[in-house]
């Protein structure tokens, strides 16, 4: 059987679809043989169906919804593996500058540390309950994504139920903007460069960047069928070393300038270059009056290991899938959402070695709040949690 070396992948507007859009647009899929077209999407639902019923190759896609569609939960059961992780951290909150104001006048403490904005939301639906006005809203861009999960457990920790204190909205990642601009929504999680646009529209405060909740949070994989996979060995293979090349290519910093124009493209991300290059950089401007913030920790593409998919994470995320009713607790599907994460291809691929340095977080995830983290042990870390969906 001929493999197919010619590719079809979607891919959403996102700062972490880097280094598939510089794979393809700066030659290094071709070099590694293989003849890729880019299909920019809207929508994370309409990239799992095409990538399921074989419109799409491959795609870049949420973590959880490749889990998930292993699973077989929220959608048709269709196999999936994920050998390449596409970025680490590269969500943040935004919140309109009303709630940020609110915000900051019920905090008791730095604004930038998650337990103080927390405890501060919590005063803030407490208030609003008692005067009888509406839920704040919070966009999330899919049930099955980590900037759901992320929300929550941000949220939560300070006792209030994004099921019963909030109301929790799905929208597509480049309608965010447009979403808070209108005040059909108070507050969203997505991916860059979105949160940095509603910061330049003078609408928004950069509230968190999720590394500030989650050191290390696997955000979005390059994913494809186990059945293309099988039959496109080498086409597998080759997608692999070329998301590789592109990833350390990013990492470099000499290579920003040029990386930022390459995604900024309207064909690609279609946002102004130094939004882009702020991205990559981690240094955000997080008010309309002109304050940055910083992070190394920032859209890990393939530095401290970011690149390697990390069974420990796949673990994390269908943890929160239990936490807020979405699975069963079953050794079964903790197993099926590990399976989805495949650091042995990419290790046969690349070679073994490109693990996390020690200074990360020892659990793998780093959480800023709640109990430890054992990824062969949901039941004991799921039971330290007052808040979640029995």
């Amino acid at each position: 059987m001929t493999e197919n070396r010619k590719l079809r992948i979607g891919f959403i507007p996102l700062a972490d679809a880097a280094a598939l859009i510089v794979a393809v647009d700066r030659g290094f899929a071709r070099e590694e043989g293989l003849d890729v077209e880019l299909v920019r999407e809207v929508s994370w639902s309409n990239v799992r169906d095409k990538l399921n019923i074989g419109m799409f190759d491959a795609a870049h896609l949420l973590a959880p919804v490749a889990i998930a569609s292993n699973m077989g939960i929220g959608h048709v059961h269709v196999p999936i593996i994920a050998p390449f992780n596409l970025g680490l951290n590269g969500n943040a909150i935004t919140v309109t500058s009303a709630l940020y104001e609110a915000l900051r006048g019920h905090a008791e403490g730095d604004m930038a540390d998650p337990k103080v904005t927390a405890k501060a939301l919590a005063k803030i639906v407490l208030e609003r309950r008692q005067k009888g006005l509406p839920l704040l809203k919070f966009g999330m861009t899919f049930p099955f994504s980590t900037h759901n999960y992320q929300l929550r457990f941000w949220m939560a920790s300070a006792g209030v139920d994004p099921d019963e204190d909030v109301q929790m909205v799905v929208l597509p990642p480049p309608f965010m903007v447009e979403s808070i601009k209108n005040g059909h929504v108070d507050a969203f999680c997505v991916g860059a460069p979105w949160n940095s646009v509603a910061v330049e529209l003078g609408i928004a405060h950069i509230l968190h960047f999720v590394s500030e909740i989650l050191q290390r949070a696997a955000e979005k994989v390059l994913a494809m069928r186990v059945t293309w996979a099988a039959e496109n060995r080498d086409a597998l293979h080759a997608l692999v070393r070329a998301h590789k090349k592109a990833a350390d290519f990013i990492e470099n910093e000499v290579n920003r300038d040029e990386v930022s124009r390459i995604l900024s493209a309207p064909d690609r991300l279609n946002v102004a270059p130094e939004i882009t290059r702020r991205t990559l950089d981690g240094r955000l401007k997080v008010s309309p009056g002109g304050d940055y913030r910083e992070s190394d920790r920032y859209l890990m593409v393939g530095r401290r290991g970011a690149a390697r998919p990390d069974r420990v994470q796949a673990s994390w995320l269908y943890a929160q899938m239990v936490r807020w009713g979405q699975a069963p607790l079953a050794k079964e599907l903790l197993l099926a959402a590990r399976e989805t994460f495949r650091p042995d291809i990419y290790d046969q691929v690349l070679g073994a070695g490109d693990l996390p340095p020690e200074q990360e977080p020892k659990d793998g995830i780093g959480a800023f709040d709640g109990p430890e983290f054992d990824p062969l042990d949901l039941e004991k870390h799921l039971s330290g949690w007052s808040i979640r969906r029995r």
